[in-house]
Order: structure tokens, then sequence, then C-alpha cells
């Protein structure tokens, strides 16, 4: 299904709702709050015959209904916080001087930094419902946290999260697979690896302990071995906190981890829209002249489908390119046994720390491609217009392709 986004602001959604007696809890709009106020966000500040004032917007109440309200009246200690720090975050930044101007004995805010407290608080709201919403849809434990200290960028407005592939008309991402393994211990006995030809993937500490290049095949749903079993990993997502965050350094949204991840751990799939390589060549040339890299080649054993993570994805959609990344991708088989449709997984290739930023090779140098002498097995859709690269690392290669 295509999903359109709403055209109306937020204020013209809580106005008719109000009008109609509506509740809507996405837009603010609570039965509490049709008949109180709560503080959603100071809007701006004044000096008056010596006392202060702050211009409140009511939670659930158009702009139109802001007001201003007097320092004691207010029982908000972290919004006022968070006003304080967003104008001397403006100030900081060297784009006024002084703060105050006085307007007929008034001491009022310079109207620019008005307005970006406004925005900032706008954006801090926007990023916070985008937070509960992708927390809502994962299928995870772990938790996902979103971040901007950097600029006045919100949530993205064309993307929809999704926990596993989304195929596109006329494509089937399921085989009809109806058997499994009969193990009671999968590491010691003929397993789903070794049926297809392979050694199991992970030790018995669940950490990776293939090459890159190697085919990954887990316990299906009609394996006779439980949920615990060590041979099934990527099928219950990622297990560490993430936190999608805006770089500082013109490469967008990247994401870093929450928590400590460990050598040849599992920390994500790389998922998208399923489409044709042909539709892919055709959206290739749209996104060239963006600089966008979400095609994702799914030739392990042939060129047949292409992975979009465009519009439709998980985290993994915010993963940047590094020439020198601490993640490496594998092949991945568990419900679905065709070898043109592999899931996409992604490896630590080194101890992580909590706070570093993930990262992987678009090119995927060193990838093995079992049906052939070339090194491209794994590689995203080669590009036509070369992009520059902004990883910063000392081997950068200059290009992302």
């Amino acid at each position: 299904a295509w999903y359109v986004p709403c055209l109306a602001s937020l204020e013209t959604l809580q106005e008719l709702c109000r009008k109609e007696n509506l509740t809507c809890k996405s837009i603010g709009i609570t039965n509490r709050s049709l008949k109180s106020y709560e503080v959603e966000y100071l809007c701006d500040y004044k000096v008056e015959e010596g006392k202060a004032y702050y211009l409140v917007k009511w939670k659930g109440w158009p702009e139109s209904s802001n007001t201003w309200e007097p320092r004691k009246h207010l029982n908000c200690p972290l919004l006022i916080q968070n006003f304080l720090r967003d104008k001397n975050e403006y100030l900081s930044r060297g784009r006024e001087g002084k703060a105050m101007k006085v307007r007929n004995q008034v001491k009022i805010l310079k109207p620019a930094i008005a307005d970006y407290i406004v925005k900032k608080a706008k954006q801090r709201i926007a990023l916070q419902r985008w937070k509960e919403e992708l927390n809502r849809k994962k299928n995870h434990k772990a938790m996902i946290l979103v971040e901007n200290t950097v600029d006045l960028e919100g949530p993205p407005l064309d993307f929809y999260y999704i926990n596993e592939y989304k195929p596109a008309p006329g494509i089937n991402v399921l085989n009809g697979i109806t058997t499994g393994c009969e193990c009671a211990d999968c590491p010691a006995e003929k397993c789903c690896p070794k049926e297809a030809g392979f050694i199991l993937a992970y030790n018995k500490r669940k950490k990776l302990k293939i090459q890159p290049g190697l085919p990954i095949y887990e316990c299906n749903s009609y394996c006779r071995c439980g949920p615990d079993c060590l041979n099934r990993i990527v099928q219950k997502g990622t297990p560490y906190s993430l936190c999608i965050f805006r770089t500082n350094n013109g490469r967008g949204w990247g994401v870093k981890t929450l928590q400590k991840i460990k050598t040849n751990s599992f920390v994500m799939e790389y998922v998208g829209e399923v489409i044709t390589s042909e539709e892919a060549e055709r959206r290739g040339q749209l996104y060239d002249n963006q600089g966008n890299t979400y095609l994702f080649d799914l030739d392990y054993d042939s060129d047949e489908f292409t992975v979009d993570a465009a519009r439709y994805g998980n985290v993994s959609h915010f993963v940047n390119h590094s020439c020198d990344p601490n993640l490496q991708v594998f092949n991945v088989f568990i419900d679905n046994l065709d070898l043109r449709l592999p899931r996409i997984a992604l490896f630590s290739t080194r101890t992580i720390k909590p706070g570093e930023e993930l990262t992987f090779d678009y090119q995927m140098k060193g990838s093995i491609d079992l049906t052939s002498d070339s090194a491209e097995g794994l590689s995203p859709s080669k590009k036509r217009i070369r992009t520059v690269c902004k990883c910063g690392a000392v081997c950068c290669r200059g290009y992302l392709n």
C-alpha cells in the first residue's frame, strides 16, 4: 500500500478535533486536554514592570490560543530548562549580540531567537512522536532512540518502518518451506547448515565463526529445536538499543549503539522493498541525482532482485557508509531457502563501544560471491554518478562508489 502524508497542519487538526469534540492521542487531544490546560512548550519571554512572563503553547490547543503567563503560574521546570537551553544555544552560535531589546518599556526577546526556540520545541515534539512510532512498530525488545543536537531537521516525511522484506507486487519472498531439523542439540548434530552443505555459523557463545562471503543457514519455524537454540540469532532481531542521530558533518542521519557490542555479534538486518533489478535500474536513475545509496543488490546467486530501503526500511536505513566500517554483511537463509532472496544481516567486525557510530562499507570489499570469482557478490547497486565520501577514515577511498 502507498501512504500519503497528511497535508493539514497540526494546529488545523487540533482545531477540528476541538470543534467536533473528538479525541486523538497522536496529536495531543485527549479527554483530559479537551477540558484542561497543559503546557506543551514555551514560545517567548518578556519582562514587564519587573515581572517575567512566558508565552505558552497549550497542549492540544492551536497557537491562536497561546497566552502570556507569569513564571509563578508555570509548573514545568523541564520545559523552562529546554527554553533556556535553546536560547543559549542560539546565542552561542554568534547570531545575536544581546538576547533582549526594549519596546514600549517592555523587555522582549529578539524575534529571531523566539522563532528558533519555537522551531526547536516543535522539532523536539516531532522527534519524540517519531521515536514512539518506531518503538511501537519494531518487533524486537531493544529500544530505538532519536536525537538531533545539530540542526532543525525533523523526522523524514516519506519513510515507513518495516521489520521484514516488503515484496513489490508479483514478487513472492517465501518459497513454502515445510521441513526443519530434528536436532535435540543443534550444534552437535546434522542441523540445517549441514543439510545445505555448510557449517554452523555460530559458536557456543552465539558469535559468528564463519568468514565473510559464506552463507548463514538458521533453524526455521519447522525445526524441532526451541527458541533458545544456538542457531537462532538473526531471526530474533537486534538485541542492542540503538540511537538514530543527526551527524554534524553533512552525512544526514546516522546510527550509534547505546550498548557495548562484542566482535562477531549480530547487530541488525538490512530490510526494505524487494523489487526487480529492472525496477532498481529505473529508480537508480532518480536516486543518483539525490546521492542516495539505498539500493542493495541481492546477487548472492543471481541478480534478479534488489532491496530498496529508500521509503520502507528499519534502523539500517540510517546506517552510514565508512571505508573502515565496524559492520560486515552476511547472507542469511531461514524460512526462505530461495537463493535469489537471502536476508541481509550486519555483524560487528570488532568491539564497538557505547556511543560509537555504526557503519558498513557500501562497496563491501572483501566479500566473496560463491557463484563467481567476483568480489562484488554482496555489493549495493552500482551507481552512475560518483558520490563523494565523507566517512573521515584514514583509508577513505574518496567516493562511495
